[in-house]
């Protein structure tokens, strides 16, 4: 945001129209930017856009994180992360959380100084939340910052976000929210350069299904582009940003800003290659509807320099950059930055910041959000005069993720439940499971930096090494010196992640080589034969004594490294397990570190926890049955042996400065566990899809497709109540296509326990002529009812909106005649009631292929393919993923067909490219495709039809070679 603008007193300057808050707003804008000169204009199209002095125009920076808090500014109310949040499904908690976070950025905005370049602008009220990205896939490095692995639930709850942040005046924005990351982002292994294979069935239904209703509804007023590409097109210069995003929004009378990720511009030329030079890149960027370059930090000179050169080359023009800078400054009049004095935002002072209310919200949404995965009759716990061991690297520990707020104060599970047992006397003890060792240099003799280290495992040889004379972790350095000085484990490159190699192995070659959850480096055992070495996971590099003989992490390779003896002063897990056995009851707290192994950058290998923590949970259960696992964690675990053995098994995100009061809460049945899974918690031995297969229909992801049945459903999540689902009823057999359903039924509590409970209503198609879901979230409610209370509850479902499937013959969604049914379920898997409705109408007909162009992506059913882009601005094409692929249309009516003709391109010369036509395994024609000078030198090449087959028949569409194939024509 910008400071004030000053008032007629401040500056020999009248007072211009813009200032006159009588104006409409778009009269405001016209006048502004007709008063900024080109070169002003062009200067506003970098994240830190300059001062204008001579108008009153103050600094103005994109951008404030603000996920679940206020993020990256000082310490802020740390709420659950996003997929804790979504784990709620409680559209108002998370509308009532985002306004605490916005009313606190106002705080930071107002009065805080920027941490980051404070010259220019004050701390911004843009914020950059939330993430409505789905979580498709389970290994997403980012699984926390999203909400759901479905549509509705993660549209609703990000609406709701939204309109949190943005509060209830209708002309001034709190803050001004902004969606991320559009489209299709769920991978980080090499995001900048990975493409996401949409086909249009899984585009339309699926990823912008997440993103339109915030848009459409005017609660979003931006959007951020995605890192990776699309149907072989980066996002930041895709045609999906107007044809989409822009003519939803428009509607709503309010123009999108739109904004790079971080670096991502420059990402166009490299790594992505996908234009020569940065000016045709920006240039490029700009003219798809980027209007601020997040870019080259607070080096606006770089950027603006490059979009200069474009607009010099003729590659942009002046009305392109004009409607950037309008976009932008709509919404700074929105924010409330030229009428402060009218702005009911501008007098929220520094005192909100971590409030007593924003407390006991945290407190509350942790609470919401953890999920009670399995109680056979252990919870809640009834008797605070018991002893109970608090065990697990967790147990007494919260951690940070890279977006979260600076904590102001960490309430741990042992807190928290040490906090309840007190009152009546109740004992605690805390042990963490994990080793404490002495590391000794071969060289010297002498302890590595002079103390012990109590050792974390984070599975895959993954250690942490915590200094037992201070507390900190040690860190490499950048001049390679190990330094015990940190006190959490949280920065962009993290420098607090080793490895104990087996000197033996590294001999061998086999340093970098560890199995999936392998625990290389660990102290599992006792002590450990032989000599190691202390390997940095940041740079690769060994620990190795100088010829000042101080230890750095300079060593290449092996040969050159220090040997340590290592000796176990420790054995954590003994100790554990002894305190289980003389505690009434084991509390096991175990989980990720959200800044190692799964993070932005860096997605997870696989869904099992820790083998150290699975043995250390096993090991407490053998001596202590009555015991209860809570997963604290960023993503699904594959807890198998937990849910077959255990009595009780918790889950809950990293849930902010109130954890261990909320789970206290919930344990003891002060709370009740409110919260359901966001996605599907997998089985251990389920083979799930190659992380790049988007394709959610042919690959079978989510609730919606996955056929194995899952360790946990999507939705699930038990209460101390217990709920009775009443007869699902509807207010009509029948509906027409264009027509609604009113469903209805009653949900009693019949339990002894007040409880929480979201009933879900799912929709699923009987007689579908097309590879349908299983069953699609249509709706959901969360109720609290007292025992022997009972609620009526009502769904209104528009067929439009809840029984369509995008039509790919017809390129619109539509609602297909037939009988649908309509199940009423306590999650994915667990149907309570059921009704079947009948959709009347006519019958859809063939596809029609005659006289008309049928894009090769309109397929109904694919092999081996790989989804590209037909221009560099717009249109899809496929080609095959290796040397073969194909391509099904379903019931194409060929009748009168005697030519096909497609549009083909093939860069450089291979031999016996070719598509080939089928139907009912007759080939109909081969066309042989020559090569025509690049991958967007577009050919048509045609052949006759052999004996055509007449009426309706599944055509079948064979690629062989290296060809793209754009469309093709029936004559």
């Amino acid at each position: 945001m910008s400071s004030p603008s000053p008032s007629a007193a401040e500056t020999p300057a009248e007072r211009y129209p813009f200032h006159n808050s009588a104006l409409p707003l778009d009269k405001r804008v016209d006048d502004l930017l007709s008063r900024l000169s080109p070169a002003e204009r062009l200067a506003m199209l970098h994240q830190y856009a300059p001062a204008v002095p001579r108008l009153g125009i103050g600094a103005f920076r994109t951008g404030a994180e603000a996920l679940h808090g206020v993020s990256w500014l000082g310490v802020a109310t740390a709420f659950p992360q996003a997929v804790g949040l979504g784990a709620s499904w409680d559209e108002e908690l998370v509308r009532e959380v985002a306004e605490a976070v916005s009313t606190e950025l106002r705080a930071f905005h107002h009065h805080r100084p920027a941490a980051i370049a404070p010259d220019r602008g004050p701390n911004s009220l843009q914020a950059w939340a939330p993430v409505l990205n789905l979580l498709r896939d389970p290994r997403w490095g980012r699984n926390e910052e999203g909400y759901s692995e479905d549509p509705v639930h993660t549209a609703r709850l990000g609406e709701a976000f939204c309109r949190g942040l943005a509060g209830d005046d209708p002309t001034y924005l709190r803050a001004a929210p902004v969606l991320k990351h559009f489209l299709a982002y769920n991978n980080e292994d090499d995001r900048c350069t990975t493409s996401s294979g949409l086909r249009p069935r899984v585009l339309h239904e699926y990823d912008l299904a997440a993103f339109r209703p915030a848009i459409a509804s005017g609660a979003a007023t931006g959007v951020m582009a995605a890192y990776n590409l699309v149907n072989g097109r980066p996002c930041h210069v895709s045609p999906l940003l107007a044809t989409e995003l822009r003519r939803w929004a428009e509607p709503t009378g309010r123009e999108l800003f739109v904004v790079s990720d971080a670096e991502a511009p420059s990402n166009l030329v490299d790594p992505e290659r996908y234009f020569d030079d940065h000016a045709e890149g920006h240039a490029a960027a700009l003219k798809a509807g980027i209007d601020s370059f997040t870019d080259h930090g607070e080096d606006s000179a770089t950027v603006i320099g490059r979009l200069r050169e474009a607009l010099e080359r003729g590659l942009v023009d002046q009305a392109d950059i004009d409607l950037a800078v309008r976009r932008q400054f709509e919404l700074r009049f929105r924010m409330g930055e030229f009428d402060p004095e009218l702005d009911p935002y501008a007098t929220i002072g520094a005192e909100v910041v971590d409030s007593a209310p924003h407390r006991a919200l945290a407190r509350r949404a942790a609470a919401a959000s953890t999920v009670l995965l399995k109680n056979t009759g252990l919870l809640p716990l009834t008797d605070p005069a018991k002893k109970i061991a608090v065990i697990g690297p967790h147990g007494d520990a919260l951690f940070e993720d890279w977006y979260s707020g600076t904590l102001p104060y960490a309430v741990t599970v042992a807190d928290g439940l040490r906090a309840r047992l007190a009152p009546a006397g109740g004992e605690l003890t805390v042990h963490e499971g994990i080793d404490r060792v002495l590391l000794r240099a071969a060289s010297t003799g002498e302890p590595l930096n002079g103390t012990a280290f109590d050792l974390g495992d984070w599975g895959l040889g993954v250690l942490t090494l915590r200094a037992t004379d201070n507390g900190r972790f040690l860190s490499v350095k950048e001049d390679g010196s190990l330094v015990a000085d940190r006190a959490v484990v949280k920065s962009w490159d993290v420098h607090e992640t080793f490895r104990l190699v087996e000197a033996s192995d590294a001999a061998e070659g086999g340093a970098d080589s560890t199995a999936e959850g392998g625990t290389e480096g660990g102290t599992e055992g006792g002590t450990a034969g032989g000599a190691v070495l202390l390997q940095s996971v940041l740079t690769g590099r060994y620990a190795a004594a100088g010829t000042d003989g101080a230890l750095r992490v300079t060593a290449e390779d092996a040969a050159g490294a220090e040997r340590f003896s290592r000796e176990l002063l420790r054995d954590g897990r003994a100790e554990a397990v002894a305190a289980a056995a003389a505690a009434d009851l084991a509390v096991v707290v175990l989980g990720n570190h959200p800044l190692i192994h799964g993070r932005e950058t860096e997605d997870r290998r696989g869904l099992a926890l820790p083998p150290a923590q699975e043995e250390l949970l096993k090991e407490v259960a053998a001596v202590r049955p009555d015991t209860a696992l809570i997963v604290m964690s960023s993503y699904p675990y594959a807890v198998d042996w937990a849910d077959e053995h255990l009595p009780a098994v918790l889950w809950t995100s990293h849930g902010g400065q109130e954890t261990g009061h909320a789970l206290a809460d919930v344990l003891f049945g002060d709370a009740d566990p409110a919260g359901r899974l966001p996605q599907t918690w997998y089985r251990g031995d389920d083979e799930l899809p190659h992380p790049l297969d988007y394709d959610i229909v042919q690959a079978g992801w989510t609730y919606q497709y996955h056929r194995a049945a899952p360790r946990y459903p999507f939705g699930h999540g038990l209460s101390y109540g217990a709920f009775q689902y009443g007869e699902l009823e509807v207010d009509a057999a029948t509906v027409g296509q264009d027509g609604g359903i009113r469903a209805a039924l009653t949900v009693s509590n019949t339990g002894s326990r007040p409880g929480t409970e979201v009933v879900q209503l799912y929709v699923r198609p009987l007689e579908a002529r097309y590879q349908a879901p299983r069953r699609k979230l249509a709706d959901f409610r969360k109720i609290t009812l007292a025992p022997g209370r009972s609620r009526r509850l009502v769904f209104d479902l528009p067929a439009a909106d809840h029984l369509a499937h995008w039509d790919v013959a017809t390129g619109a969604f539509t609602v297909d005649p037939g009988r649908y049914q309509l199940l009423a379920a306590a999650s994915a898997e667990d149907v309570r009631a059921t009704v079947q409705v009948t959709v009347e109408g006519p019958a859809p007909a063939p596809r029609t292929v005659l006289g008309r162009r049928t894009a090769a992506a309109d397929f109904d059913a694919h092999r081996d393919i790989a989804l590209v882009d037909a221009t560099r601005e717009a249109g899809d094409a496929v080609t095959p993923a290796g040397t073969e692929a194909e391509l099904l249309f379903s019931t194409v009516e060929l009748t009168g067909a005697r030519e096909v003709s497609a549009e083909v391109a093939l860069e450089g010369a291979a031999a016996g490219a070719e598509v080939e036509f089928t139907a009912d395994g007759q080939v109909l024609a081969t066309l042989t495709v020559p090569p025509t000078g690049g991958r967007y030198a577009w050919t048509t090449v045609t052949a006759t039809l052999s004996d055509p087959p007449q009426g309706v028949h599944d055509l079948r569409v064979i690629l062989r070679g290296p060809l793209r194939l754009a469309a093709f024509t029936v004559a």
